[in-house]
């Protein structure tokens, strides 16, 4: 499960579209995972789904095959990043459709988005991964419907061992309205909770998150219905509203599952503040008692 892994995900100006990109390299398995979805408040879910692409020779971040017309550049590292092109994508009125394996509605997805920093490029002290705060401007379509977006988002890049299904966690990034930009991890592996996240004030420094308390009251399915983190030292406490779900389903080659429900979310400052970005939970299937 060892992988080299590119997330980018967008939230459009208003919120009204948002999404993420996701190229997973496995070259040990010799497959590419492809998961992308394009999500909105009053829009339905667009998801293009592949974990069995070849992986390509060079930089890997080329998909070719079986409808797929995808190429993702750095254009220059932790500078700038361009994902361009086409692939077949299902569309669902119930996100949780996903989980229930029902087929969607063929369509097809293009995407032409660049991701620029805007902020610090933040390196977790324990492991290879890079989160880096962007602005993000292009287009996508999504059956036959062209969207112009021009907003903000985060891309990471990281190496390592991956398990989706070992343990659970938490993600999210976010921008709020007066430019912070704030990232959050709650990595829950049993016995020893890691925290790793910051806060990025616009035009100011790079302050560590250290520790993380983090809730969330869950809905049908498994799908959150709210949330709140505190971080600390940094003194800030958010309530999380998920407005707009693109979950996968992930099965092990041993037939366990993890769902991973991804949601473009509201984020609301104790002091006012608010804004808007991508939460994601890891939800794997309980342990096998006595294993």
């Amino acid at each position: 499960m060892w992988n080299e892994s590119f997330y980018l995900d967008f939230v459009g100006g208003d919120g009204a579209i948002a999404g993420f990109v996701r190229i997973g390299l496995y070259p040990n398995l010799g497959v590419t995972w492809w998961t992308t979805a394009v999500v909105g408040a009053s829009r339905p879910l667009a998801e293009s789904v592949a974990y069995d692409l070849p992986v390509a020779g060079g930089t890997g971040l080329v998909l070719d095959s079986d409808r797929f017309n995808v190429s993702a550049v750095v254009d220059a590292p932790l500078e700038a990043m361009t994902v361009r092109g086409t692939a077949p994508a299902v569309i669902h009125l119930d996100p949780a459709a996903v989980y229930r394996g029902e087929p969607g509605r063929p369509t097809t997805m293009a995407l032409d988005l660049t991701w620029t920093t805007d902020g610090t490029p933040y390196h977790y002290v324990l492991t290879t991964r890079y989160e880096v705060p962007c602005s993000v401007h292009g287009e996508v379509t999504v059956d036959g419907e062209r969207v112009e977006v021009d907003g903000h988002g985060q891309r990471d890049h990281s190496w390592g061992v991956r398990d989706w299904w070992a343990f659970g966690w938490c993600w999210a990034a976010a921008r709020l309205d007066d430019g912070t930009r704030v990232h959050l991890a709650d990595i829950r592996i049993p016995g020893g909770p890691v925290a790793f996240g910051y806060l990025q004030p616009g035009g100011g420094r790079v302050q560590p998150v250290e520790s993380l308390e983090m809730t969330e009251v869950l809905g049908p399915d498994g799908l959150p219905e709210a949330a709140t983190a505190r971080l600390g030292p940094v003194g800030l406490d958010l309530g999380i509203e998920p407005v707009a779900f693109g979950p996968l389903l992930l099965v092990a080659p041993d037939g366990r599952t993890s769902r991973f429900p991804r949601a473009v979310a509201r984020f609301t400052a104790r002091d006012g503040r608010s804004g808007t970005g991508w939460i994601e939970w890891n939800q794997p299937d309980p342990p096998i008692a006595g294993c």
